[in-house]
Order: C-alpha cells, then structure tokens, then sequence
C-alpha cells in the first residue's frame, strides 16, 4: 500500500511558484494497477518522481509499504562517465539481494540490444538508447509496484513489441503506476485511475472514469478557444484510442503459440479463482468499503486477465482456422 497525505510540491523559478501539486491525499491500494491521467503540465511525472522518491515533496508525505521501482521511462539516474556494464552492476549491487550480480548484467545487455555501446561510457548514449537500458535494468528485479513513464514507447517497432509484452509479464505478477498516452495500454493494464487537474488528484476506482474526466476537460478547453465539439470529434477521438488498443494488443499477441495460450488461459483461470475465493472470504467478514476495496478490484483485475487469454486464444484458433486449405485448394 502507498499512502500519500498533504502532499504539496512547486519548483522554484524567477517566474514565480505555482503549486504543482496542492494538498494531495490518496490511498493506493496493495495490487491495484494505477494510470495517472492529465494535460501536459498537470504533474504526472512530478508525483511519479514523488512515488519513487527521486524528487522530495514541499509539504506532505508518502510512505511506501512496499518496494516501489524508480519511473521506468526515465533515465536520469545513470552515472555518465561510467559505462552501460558498469551502471548495471552498480544498480545489481544495491538492488539485486540475493540474485547474481552477473545474471543480471547479462539479461539487461541481452534486452537493451546496444551492442559494444554497452561498454561506452553512458554520456555517449542516444536517449534512445538510455531508455532501452534503462527498461531492461528496471525489468531485471522483482518489485512490488512498477512505475512506468511512457516506458513502452522506446526503440524501433520490433523493440516496443519485445517491451510491451516483457512489461506485461512482469504488471502480471506485480501492479503499476504509469503515466501513458496510449489508452489502450491504460485500459489493459491498469483497473483503477487518478485524474489530476490543476493540482488537484482525483480518485477512480474505475480507469475509464479517469479517461472520461479527461475527455471532459480537453473538450472544455477546446471549447474555450471556439474549437467544435460534436459527436464526430468523440467518434474519431474512440476509433483512435480503438486503434491504439488494437496495435498494443497485436504487439504481444504476433509471437504467442496456441500452446503458451492455452496455458495462459489456465493460469488466468487459477488466478481468478484464488482472488474470488479471497474477495467472497473478505464479504463474508464484513470488512468496511474501505478494507473490501482491494479484494474487489483484485478479483476484477483477475477476471479482466481471464477475459483477454481467453479472447487472444479465440483469435489464435480463428487464424488457424482460416490458413487452412478450402475443399478443391491445393495446400502447396
């Protein structure tokens, strides 16, 4: 669980200091996957930073219940005089407890695909190329919350591909807090939604209420400039999220056999089941809404993950289906 009470955070400029955050008070809940919706400007990567605890608030706290990961698409933390091999080892050092330190810096070498860059001083890196590292070192420990700055959105096509769906496996077995303009990845991974506007943070339980309070402040905006909003500009606005969710989907689903899907499907089947059995157990102790809430949203998130398997195996089963030869075609 990560409680943030009282939270206040502005920059300091000769522009003057507009609070960039102002009196933030959330609860996020121990295995709910979080997406921080907003403009630009409202402070996501600010309370992001926060989170991990990379930045320091001006007034309030956070405490963190668990071990949280520093913002996956950000790669400011690296040392540049020092090499790719040596920030991996530095970072395996402190973070890595028990695992080797050398399995580590091979995995992360073996993900990022930089080549003998890896050991080039890191000052020479594209940022491109800090981000591809960066991803593949935040990939190689287990946390409890991953947090996630627009982080699938590096490299070239093949690369994203390899990304989402190494970053889905790990949301499976953890949850996140991200940051992200493709909708579709937000409805995918993540069940509930904060919605900051004007420093303020708003709670979802639902992720798509996030995304419509969203909505409902750029049209506003649009508005204001004298810019139409009709039903066609909501219409295009939804075939282009549509859009975005179907390429994130393909981009994990291209290399996926029948066979890893079937055992998906039953793992996700095995997961539902313990979550329902647990949020069914939490009902019947009469737990307050409060104390109930996590056992819920977890028992969703697990029926939403049977769902998707069971949808990507159908689809699986359908192309089969339609590769095969018609009656009077030739299989050449």
């Amino acid at each position: 669980m990560i409680e943030i009470r009282n939270l206040y955070k502005r920059y300091h400029n000769h522009h003057g200091s507009d609070w960039v955050l102002r009196d933030i008070n959330l609860t996020i809940p121990k295995g709910v996957s979080v997406g921080l919706v907003g403009r630009n400007g409202a402070g996501k990567s600010t309370l992001l930073r926060l989170i991990a605890g990379m930045d320091m608030p001006e007034r309030g706290s956070i405490h963190r219940g668990c071990r949280v990961s520093w913002p996956i698409g950000l790669s400011g933390g690296f040392q540049g005089s020092m090499t790719g091999r040596q920030n991996v080892k530095f970072v395996a050092r402190v973070h890595g407890g028990r695992q080797n330190v050398q399995d580590i810096i091979e995995r992360v070498q073996a993900f990022a695909e930089i080549g003998e860059a890896f050991d080039e001083p890191i000052k020479t890196y594209s940022s491109g190329m800090r981000a591809r590292l960066n991803f593949g070192l935040s990939l190689a420990f287990d946390f409890d919350v991953y947090l996630s700055d627009e982080a699938t959105s590096v490299g070239d096509r093949a690369f994203r591909a390899k990304a989402s769906k190494a970053f889905k496996d790990k949301v499976g077995k953890a949850s996140v807090i991200m940051v992200s303009h493709g909708e579709g990845m937000l409805k995918q991974l993540c069940q509930a939604g904060i919605y900051l506007r004007d420093g303020r943070a708003t709670w979802y339980d639902d992720i798509n209420g996030a995304i419509e309070a969203y909505h409902a402040e750029t049209d506003e905006v649009r508005k204001k400039r004298g810019e139409q909003v009709d039903s066609s500009t909501s219409a295009m606005a939804h075939k282009q999220s549509q859009h975005a969710e179907e390429q994130f989907a393909s981009s994990t689903e291209q290399r996926e056999t029948r066979e890893e899907l079937e055992q998906l499907v039953v793992r996700c089947q095995a997961d539902f089941k313990v979550a329902k059995a647990a949020f069914e157990h939490a009902k019947s102790m009469e737990l307050v809404e409060a104390d109930l809430k996590p056992y819920r949203l977890k028992c969703r998130k697990a029926h939403n993950r049977l769902r998707e398997a069971k949808r990507r195996l159908g689809n699986s089963k359908s192309k089969d289906i339609g590769a095969e030869p018609q009656p009077g075609e030739s299989a050449s």
